[in-house]
């Protein structure tokens, strides 16, 4: 029997609408895409699980369905599938919450008080993102974070100036510790997280605090494990997935043979459904996707197009744009393809961003040379003019993530001293890469604890040493600073909100780098950023100024205000000369500290 069956896009969209579980005046609908299936019923709470109680109906298009008024939210519920004299036991695959992943569905009533938030996404040229890790962000007790326990700790993301936050993903996993990257049931909440209304509750709070919350999807592959969609009526084919699954070559991951059938339609649905989902029933902010180059080809060679999966970005992601105007879509592709975000009628993924390997590598490479002539400022340049594009805003810049701190690779501070206390060393250079994350063009984004100063690797196991942020308070403060410059809060500094760069100071005998940002140009607008990296203070240091004038230093990551490992560089305000240098009508003499960065404004 053929896997496929084709239907127009108008009729599954008809149909999606009431698959799963959806509330009635009295009781519920139960609905189910199970075309192989001979028979399927509903068991659950509200019939003691007979499976011979509450029996669906199959439509044409291979949808079971029945209505049954007894049921009430919070029961327990799966769809008892038969096919060849055997009855399979199955999960909803929309289900919203389970009791665990290899538990039963639950009945969710969507009765959440919003308490009539109103909350409006901060321009994207103004974001700074903080990806966070619900499981370790705020854990207690020698148990997995919640979302709670994560509110708890929001007030200091906005302190900290922090505008948005990127979940890794809360979709339920195999056990309770995971990255969640293992999505088992894509619609449910993880339940040790807090399921639904935890969700909801975290968003809502995070809205009330100005923070916008993304959320980090998963649709190249499934689970592995703990998949009851797996031949979830019982059909597949070459020992494969069935029904949600290619069932030949392409089914090959990184992760598994569970890579979804991007060209059967119904399947197609069940993906564009979960990431509407996250926008309209959570009220989530934007999605930030794992891994695409998974979903557009079929191996890491971006050559083995899978045309259907490419398609598929396209429409979920030119949706969003007219649904949800001014919600985000992030790529995770990091193949420094300019496509991702091109729009799609100009064959474009419809992506706003993509997570920026040509910043990331060269930067934490600069950072982590252990000697001063390693580290290459054209390198350094390079990472910061690099864009994709017209808009400097497609990529989202960053020396810390999930995947930069794991898998062999540690924090930044910790990759230069790998001790408890860090050295001078570890601490001011990797100072300097959060002052070049927060003044190149593109959106910043920071880890959870790089801001203050979090070691070793990120684990599932291992929460946040939350003892560190008062150890540390001085380098907090420090990105407090530059927060609050990126986002140009006191209308100081308007140029790092601006899509113009000009990197025109590359001295790489001494380490010096000097860029000009600016958005219209003027005072409280233009601002020159200098950084030194390497040792040695160097006094009466020549750069030019685009016009003669008083430049107010907003910034010196030297100062002693920033804790005993800056070395306390007395550099000040400065007028510029009308002394033409680096190709600009003036310059000025600055005094500039070692491994250090300092930011003046056009007053």
């Amino acid at each position: 029997m053929a896997a496929s069956q084709r239907i127009v896009a108008g009729a599954e969209q008809e149909h999606s609408s009431s698959l799963g579980c959806v509330a009635l005046k009295r009781g519920f609908r139960f609905s189910v895409w199970a075309p192989h299936a001979e028979s399927v019923s509903v068991i659950g709470d509200f019939n003691a699980w007979n499976a011979g109680e509450d029996k669906c109906v199959r439509n044409e298009l291979g949808i079971w369905s029945v209505e049954i008024e007894r049921a009430l939210a919070g029961q327990g519920y799966k769809f008892a599938v038969g096919v060849a004299g055997k009855l399979l036991e199955r999960i909803d695959p929309r289900a919203r919450e389970v009791t665990n992943s290899v538990g039963c569905s639950i009945i969710v009533n969507d009765d959440f008080d919003w308490q009539s938030e109103s909350f409006t996404m901060p321009t994207w040229n103004t974001l700074v993102i903080y990806e966070m890790h619900i499981g370790t962000f705020h854990a207690k007790e020698g148990k997995p974070g919640t979302f709670e326990s994560a509110i708890e700790r929001l007030g200091f993301l906005k302190d900290l100036g922090v505008n948005a936050v990127e979940l890794m993903p809360v979709a339920e996993f195999a056990g309770d510790y995971s990255w969640g990257y293992n999505p088992a049931h894509p619609y449910a909440v993880e339940t040790a997280y807090g399921g639904v209304n935890g969700l909801k509750k975290f968003i809502l709070a995070a809205h009330k605090l100005g923070i916008a919350v993304i959320i980090d999807v998963v649709y190249n592959h499934f689970g592995p494990s703990d998949l009851d969609i797996w031949r979830f009526d019982g059909w597949s084919e070459n020992d494969k997935g069935g029904i949600y699954f290619y069932n030949d070559w392409r089914s090959s991951t990184p992760w598994g043979e569970t890579r979804p059938d991007y060209g059967r339609e119904e399947v197609r649905q069940y993906i564009f459904d979960n990431a509407m989902m996250w926008l309209q029933e959570y009220r989530a902010d934007g999605l930030r996707y794992d891994m695409t180059l998974y979903i557009r080809a079929a191996t890491h060679d971006e050559n083995d197009v899978l045309e259907d999966g490419y398609n598929l970005l396209q429409w979920i992601n030119s949706e969003v744009s007219q649904r949800f105007p001014g919600k985000i879509t992030i790529a995770e592709d990091l193949q420094n393809n300019s496509r991702l975000t091109e729009k799609s009628e100009y064959g474009g993924g419809s992506f706003d961003a993509q997570w920026d390997a040509g910043f990331v590598h060269p930067i934490r490479e600069a950072l982590i040379a252990i000697d001063d002539s390693n580290r290459s400022m054209d390198m350094i340049r390079n990472a910061i003019i690099h864009k994709y594009n017209h808009d400097v805003f497609e990529r989202v810049i960053y020396t810390e993530s999930h995947d930069e701190v794991a898998n062999g690779k540690r924090r930044v501070v910790s990759e230069i001293d790998q001790s408890d206390d860090p050295n001078r060393y570890a601490v001011k250079r990797s100072s300097l890469g959060v002052c070049l994350v927060m003044t190149s063009p593109g959106i910043p984004m920071l880890f959870q604890g790089q801001e203050f100063l979090e070691d070793c690797w990120f684990q599932d196991t291992d929460p946040l040493d939350w003892k560190r942020a008062d150890r540390y308070v001085h380098i907090t403060q420090m990105y407090r600073d530059l927060i609050r410059l990126r986002r140009n809060i006191d209308g100081l500094t308007g140029g790092l909100t601006g899509q113009f760069v000009n990197v025109y100071h590359v001295n790489d005998q001494n380490k010096i780098i000097a860029f000009h940002r600016s958005k219209e140009g003027g005072p409280g607008d233009d601002v020159i950023v200098v950084i030194k990296m390497s040792e040695n203070r160097i006094n009466d240091y020549q750069i030019g100024f685009p016009c003669s004038g008083l430049w107010k230093l907003v910034f010196n990551s030297d100062a002693v205000c920033y804790g005993e490992c800056q070395d306390g560089t007395q550099a000040t305000d400065i007028h510029s000369l009308d002394e033409p240098y680096n190709g600009f009508s003036a310059s000025a003499l600055i005094e500039i500290g070692a491994y250090s960065c300092q930011i003046y404004s056009l007053q």
